[in-house]
């Protein structure tokens, strides 16, 4: 629950920063100030920049590309101009912090295709036994090693603490005594890796759709806008992957359904 409110009050907090920064930007970009406007701009990505990482290192470990062909620098760059050109375009912040989740998310699209649906990972996820949980984790936890070369161009390894937590898979109140099963059992690292590791498995959108609803807050409806997508899908979307992850706990831990 504390590292719930963490990164809650931490994701608030971006949104303050943006909203701070937004008519600065307006005024900058009439000035044509375009050296302070970026520098700006500089202060507000951060963010951004985790999430473009997350994506990434998603796209590696399902073997779009090799982990050096693309940084987050590629990305990064294009969205100064994209900011730059578009910024007096909007009425007020909300609509720019959307956007600019928006515009990031099409700019990492536009490399990394949609992945199809994975059934066999799905279908096999029901007779994994308890070793090759245990040994899938030391792999991700091997992959992870590595692929902090990724986060170390942010100096911040803290994005490899997603606000992962039982919270945002069992959502259902006849599910609360498994809830507080799992919670006195495993520690909050062990849960954290389980739901990273099903969810490095799924189909991008799918991954995409549970981050931006868990990590950065956004409601279906502003994510279907973010994807170009339907609120039903995205509801979709998010349901199937909290299954997955669900099932895997059910499977790993031997826990009575």
């Amino acid at each position: 629950m504390e590292d719930t409110l963490k990164y809650k009050k931490q994701h608030n907090e971006f949104r303050v920063i943006i909203a701070q920064a937004f008519p600065d930007l307006v005024q900058l970009k009439k000035e044509e100030d375009k050296k302070s406007f970026n520098e700006l701009v500089l202060k507000i990505l951060p963010e951004i920049n985790k999430y473009i990482v997350g994506r990434l290192n998603s796209a590696i470990k399902n073997g779009h590309f090799s982990k050096n062909k693309y940084k987050p620098d590629d990305f990064i760059d294009q969205l100064f101009i994209e900011i730059y050109d578009h910024i007096d375009a909007f009425d007020n912040q909300k609509d720019f912090y959307l956007w600019l989740f928006k515009k990031t998310n099409a700019l990492l699209e536009d490399t990394i295709e949609e992945e199809e649906f994975d059934n066999l990972f799905l279908k096999n996820i029901d007779i994994y036994t308890k070793p090759e949980w245990d040994e899938m984790e030391e792999n991700y936890t091997v992959d992870a090693g590595g692929d902090l070369l990724l986060i170390e161009e942010l100096d911040d390894i803290s994005y490899n603490h997603n606000d992962y937590t039982l919270n945002h898979v069992f959502i259902e109140n006849k599910e609360d005594k498994l809830v507080k099963k799992l919670d006195k059992e495993l520690s909050k690292e062990r849960i954290h890796t389980q739901i990273a590791m099903v969810l490095q498995k799924l189909p991008m959108a799918m991954n995409t759709v549970f981050e931006l609803f868990t990590n950065y807050k956004f409601t279906a409806k502003e994510i279907a806008e973010i994807r170009n997508s339907s609120v039903t899908e995205v509801e979709k979307l998010l349901e199937d992957a909290r299954k997955a992850i669900r099932l895997s706990f059910f499977n790993r831990y031997a826990i009575n359904k």
